[in-house]
Parts: C-alpha cells; structure tokens; sequence
C-alpha cells in the first residue's frame, strides 16, 4: 500500500470542488433559487448575497479535496477507477449531505420536504460526478 500523493489529492479536489460548484449552481442556483429565496425569507433572512456564494464556493474546493483524499484512501482497497469514485462520492455524500439535510432540513423542519429532496438529490449528482472527474487526475 503506498503513500497518498497529496500533490494530486490537491488537484483532483480543486477540479472536483470546481465540478461540485458548478452543479451545485445549476441546481441550487438557477433550479432550485425561487424555492431557497422562498425558504430564506420564511426564517426572516434575505436572498444568498454575493458573499455567501464566494463562501460556498471556498467551502465546495475544501469538499472536493476532501473528496479526492477519501478517494485515495480507498483506492488500494479497490482499485484505480470510476467504480471506486463512485465508492468515495457515495461515501461523501451520506456523510456531507445527506445526513446533514436530514437533520437541518427535515427533522427541524427549517425547509420543506420538496426543497430538502431536491437538494439532496441534487448534490448526489453534483458529488458522484465531482468524485468522477478528479478521480480522474489522481495518481500515485
């Protein structure tokens, strides 16, 4: 079993992070927008600022490099591939996005179950897709 390649869990995860952050505009940006702008304005809050997004999109490169590490962690385990990105995607996203919309989303009832499954739904794609592409761009 060899060392981690960090050089490359570094670029894997900022490609990753960028394909995450892209999907994740489409969907919870252009998408899903009327129904967060709804939901933020039910709590009292305004619309996403231009602060936020550029926080988001720190938070999706810190996600993708994460990502990537897990990745490469699993990677003698099962092999180089798609297979094993999917492996690590999945992994991610129970713990990343689905267990934390269940409990700030559903079981609280901040935001409405359509929302809650749209967005998770959402970012399965967003991560199994990201997990994919900087998969793609690790080697040992």
């Amino acid at each position: 079993m060899g060392k981690i390649n960090l050089g490359r869990v570094i670029l894997g995860g900022i490609i990753a992070g960028i394909v995450a952050d892209f999907l994740g505009y489409l969907v919870d940006g252009v998408l899903l927008a009327s129904r967060w702008n709804e939901g933020m304005r039910r709590l009292g809050q305004s619309d996403t600022s231009t602060n936020q997004i550029i926080l988001y999109n720190l938070i999706g490169l810190v996600c993708g490099i994460s990502l990537i590490w897990i990745y490469a962690a699993i990677r003698p385990r099962f092999g180089a591939g798609v297979k094993t990105a999917i492996y690590a995607g999945l992994a991610f996203w129970v713990v990343g996005v689905l267990i934390p919309n269940l409990s700030f989303m559903y079981v609280s009832g901040l935001f409405g179950r359509r929302l809650m499954a749209y967005t998770t739904l959402g970012g399965l794609v967003e991560i199994v897709v990201a997990a994919i592409a900087g998969a793609a761009l690790y080697a040992e």
